[in-house]
Formats: C-alpha cells, sequence, structure tokens
C-alpha cells in the first residue's frame, strides 16, 4: 500500500493559545512579527508549532515570544542543533513596545501569545493585553459555552 499524504492547512492559521482565552479577560490585541530561523519556518509550515504557556516578556527594549514550542524536522535540521523551545524576539515598534511596557508595569496586565498566523509568506503573531480571570468567571464562561452548545442541538432538531 501507498504511504499517504498528510493534509495540507490551507487556512492561516498555525496555532492558537486556547488556553489563555479561558483564563484570561482580553483587553487589547497587536499584530506582531516573529524572527525565526529557517528550520522554524518549514516546522510551521507542516503545523508543528504550541503556544501553550507561552507569554511576552519585555527585556532591554525589545520584546520576546518565551515558551513557544516549535518541535523540528527530522529531515530539515540535521546538521546543526536546534531548541525548539528558546525564546524568539518580536517585532514590534517602539511606540508599541513602550505602550505595552506601561501597560505592564503600571496597570498590572500580563502579555500573552493568542495565535500564530501566515500574513503575506510571513509569521505573524497575535499577542495580548490580559488579565486574569477569577474561578467565579471561569464558571460563567463554562455555562455560557455549555449553554450555546445547548442551544445549537435545540435549533439543529427543528
Amino acid at each position: 500500500m501507498a504511504k499517504q499524504k498528510k493534509q495540507k492547512n490551507t487556512s492561516s492559521t498555525i496555532c492558537l493559545n486556547k488556553r489563555a482565552r479561558y483564563e484570561y479577560h482580553i483587553e487589547d490585541k497587536l499584530e506582531a512579527g516573529v524572527s525565526l530561523a529557517g528550520w522554524e519556518v518549514k516546522s510551521l509550515r507542516d503545523g508543528r508549532g504550541q503556544l501553550v504557556d507561552s507569554y511576552v516578556l519585555i527585556k532591554d527594549g525589545e520584546a520576546w515570544l518565551v515558551g513557544a514550542n516549535i518541535s523540528p524536522l527530522s529531515q530539515a535540521c540535521t546538521h546543526f542543533v536546534t531548541e525548539p523551545r528558546r525564546d524568539r524576539k518580536l517585532l514590534l515598534h517602539r511606540r508599541q513596545i513602550d505602550r505595552l511596557t506601561e501597560e505592564v508595569e503600571a496597570k498590572g496586565y500580563s502579555c500573552v501569545a493568542l495565535g500564530l498566523y501566515w500574513k503575506s509568506g510571513r509569521v505573524k503573531c497575535e499577542i495580548a493585553l490580559v488579565k486574569g480571570k477569577k474561578l467565579h468567571d471561569k464558571r460563567e464562561t463554562e455555562k455560557n459555552r455549555d449553554w450555546d452548545r445547548q442551544k445549537q442541538r435545540i435549533m439543529a432538531e427543528r
């Protein structure tokens, strides 16, 4: 039997951080470019990126994506050592970095990565300023999600 090829992902989304939407109230979103090595781009084309537990750190006037995991392809990177969880530089304007710094330090927000996607052949990262949810907020989110699911089932029966 012939080996079946893996389905190509036709959508522009590479990966999402669903946990962040559950854990935090999203206040503001930004789009940032990501500085990547060649093997990382190849891996992302194959859908090997994960943003679970990733966040944005601002140090020395630069924004860094920390904790993102891009696992290497076995055939793409055989001649050098790859580090899947290395810190990756985010490409933002100076004003954007200054605003993020001000919000995080003064107002108590956190900055997390919500998703990676393709835009004009380049990898972009959607980052957000967030505040943590309390336990009762998380329960309310689950109740609303369950109720929406039930409404869809009821409407489908009719």
